[in-house]
């Protein structure tokens, strides 16, 4: 485990078109730690046995809350953890991969996976939370994400709304609401290089009071 005087996981939740993506990329090329993204559910599908695609897949059937929840609801009928729907199965090995992560690989930067909740109150962590403005979400979404402009709102909407159901429906919690981090940025004014370095400032003032309270 890295030394714990050192040892910093920020986690990063965003909207559609913040450029949360990019910037906990750049942060974790600037500290030099691993990046997960996308590519942790690999690591989820390896670890739990589940298939990447049967996650992905639970995962976009958020964007209606009712029927998430329904299916999420429906367990197997047989005792212990095979008792759980899949949907419950998936965040639960969702969860054991993270906390994994974070207890036996040190510093590291997780973007989404409702990161946030499941190291809620770890000393070590920063939970963040990117946002913007519709006009500047939308410019980041046509310019730099490629999404054609007559879709943008729609892709927008559709992709906050399954994340808010997905988050609401596996933590009890708002997503977005500010009470669940340590600190949201609007990621309209700034540049991406001054919300990183700002993200790594207030991170190491926030672990040196945790630890020093400790």
């Amino acid at each position: 485990m890295a030394n714990n005087e050192k040892k910093k996981i920020i986690t990063i939740s965003r909207e559609f078109g913040s450029g949360g993506r990019i910037i906990g990329k750049r942060l974790a090329e600037k500290l030099g730690v691993p990046y997960y993204d996308r590519d942790l559910l690999d690591r989820i599908a390896e670890e739990s046995g589940f298939s990447r695609e049967m996650i992905e897949t639970a995962e976009k059937k958020a964007k209606n809350g009712f029927l998430y929840s329904l299916a999420s609801a429906m367990g197997t009928g047989e005792a212990g953890p095979e008792s759980l729907s899949l949907n419950e199965r998936f965040f639960l090995a969702q969860f054991d991969t993270i906390r994994k992560i974070a207890e036996e690989e040190g510093s590291c930067v997780i973007v989404g996976r409702c990161a946030d909740y499941i190291l809620r109150g770890y000393p070590y962590a920063t939970n963040v939370f990117i946002y913007a403005e519709e006009a500047d979400k939308i410019k980041r979404a046509v310019e730099e994400y490629g999404v054609p402009e007559d879709q943008v709102k729609k892709v927008m909407k559709e992709t906050d709304k399954a994340r808010a159901n997905y988050y609401a429906y596996h933590t009890g919690r708002k997503w977005g609401e500010h009470v669940n981090f340590n600190l949201s940025i609007d990621s309209g004014y700034l540049e991406i290089e001054d919300i990183v370095d700002l993200i790594i400032y207030y991170s190491e003032r926030q672990i040196w009071r945790q630890t020093t309270l400790d």
